[in-house]
């Protein structure tokens, strides 16, 4: 196996780098010169639709797959070639694999009783505390709920002290209610224990809930990584702007791109973008708008904020789903938009037929290249 050339990590890092690292199946390209710094002490996740390759960069960091190219360290370690059980990592999977015959005590104590570690108990206890099972040690696996089950599955792992603690889809096994618990749970033990979690997930409220930065991968290959509110607020790529969230496209010309505002034609109304928004500033390109960023109005009101109008919507469906309304706006071109307004009871709803004019401010516009495809990540099953 091929291992290029590259600068040392520094030597007090215990960051995870990914130089260059490809994974072949076959004929089957799986991942794609990944390079990748997930720094110490983050909570990093790999989100992407089945099959886009996070599983498998999980796994080659692992050490269960193998690169087919590139290298893999931490800190000044290559662990490129060393075999699992050597790496400074542990892995909870969504099954759990927790082992049926033993108390969550010695489930939890199982690594530390196998290095022959003395003070098992002091460091079981606390670590029983950490995950909040305290009052649960002398019980067996079966008589927990899912999400206990998962809380002794983390804290068998995290005993062992790894360096790098790798979730491959840890949550996909339970409820929406118990999910969303243990993405607060999960957040709070990484905060205060400070190791460095990659988090694998095709759920991007899951992601975006937990991680400091998220990776969003498609086809073996990165989209665009970062902050999740530089993700959701200024995508990239069309696939980003779908796959986190739902967007608003609209194919437009640009007008003008010499200022702070680009300036482009929507259908014959003019509409700004920041310049920190627009990632195309000539010929053709996708004005994207978030569906909860767009105030509508009745048509032809008075007092409309300032910024960016489009006039001659038609509302075409109402759909009221509890702390919102989401409406679809048939507008002159024959496009519906989608608009998301918050239930505060402030002012009457509005229902199919009305004629409505849309606003949002400049700010809350980005701009993407024509060749895109509009679709790009927006009809993906989110499953694995």
């Amino acid at each position: 196996m091929a291992r290029p050339e590259r600068e040392a990590p520094k030597a007090q890092s215990r960051d995870l780098d990914l130089f260059d690292v490809s994974k072949r199946f076959g004929h089957f390209l799986a991942v794609d010169s990944l390079t990748m710094t997930v720094p110490e002490g983050a909570f990093f996740a790999l989100l992407g639709p089945s099959g886009c390759g996070k599983t498998t960069t999980l796994r080659m960091v692992a050490g269960l797959e193998e690169p087919s190219a590139g290298a893999i360290s931490i800190g000044s370690e290559d662990i490129t070639g060393l075999k699992p059980y050597k790496r400074p990592v542990n892995t909870v999977f969504q099954s759990y694999a927790l082992f049926p015959h033993l108390s969550v005590f010695e489930n939890v104590a199982f690594g530390l009783r196998r290095r022959g570690v003395k003070n098992v108990k002091q460091l079981t206890d606390e670590m029983l505390e950490l995950v909040q099972l305290e009052q649960y040690g002398a019980r067996m696996p079966t008589q927990l709920s899912g999400g206990q089950q998962q809380r002794v599955a983390l804290g068998r792992a995290l005993i062992n002290q790894p360096s790098v603690l790798l979730l491959d889809e840890p949550l996909g096994a339970l409820d929406l209610k118990l999910r969303r618990q243990m993405q607060i749970e999960l957040k709070r033990i990484q905060t205060e224990i400070g190791i460095t979690f990659v988090h694998v997930t095709h759920d991007q409220e899951e992601a975006m809930t937990m991680a400091d930065t998220i990776a969003v991968m498609n086809h073996g290959v990165i989209e665009q990584m970062g902050a999740p509110t530089q993700l959701y607020e200024n995508p990239r790529t069309t696939f980003v702007a779908n796959f986190l969230g739902q967007s608003n496209l609209i194919m437009t010309d640009v007008v003008d791109s010499s200022g702070s505002t680009v300036v482009v034609d929507c259908h014959g109304q003019k509409v700004g973008v920041h310049e920190s928004r627009s990632h195309t500033d000539q010929g053709r390109g996708w004005l994207g708008i978030r569906p909860e960023k767009i105030f509508a109005s009745p048509r032809d009101a008075e007092g409309l904020q300032e910024g960016n109008r489009l006039f001659g919507g038609v509302v075409s469906d109402v759909s009221f789903v509890g702390v919102s309304t989401q409406y679809l706006v048939r507008m002159p071109w024959d496009q519906e938009l989608m608009v998301f307004e918050q239930n505060t009871g402030q002012r009457q709803s509005f229902k199919s037929g009305d004629e409505v004019d849309l606003a949002w401010s400049p700010q809350h516009s980005f701009l993407l290249d024509a060749d895109q495809d509009a679709h790009a990540g927006a009809a993906l099953e989110y499953v694995e």
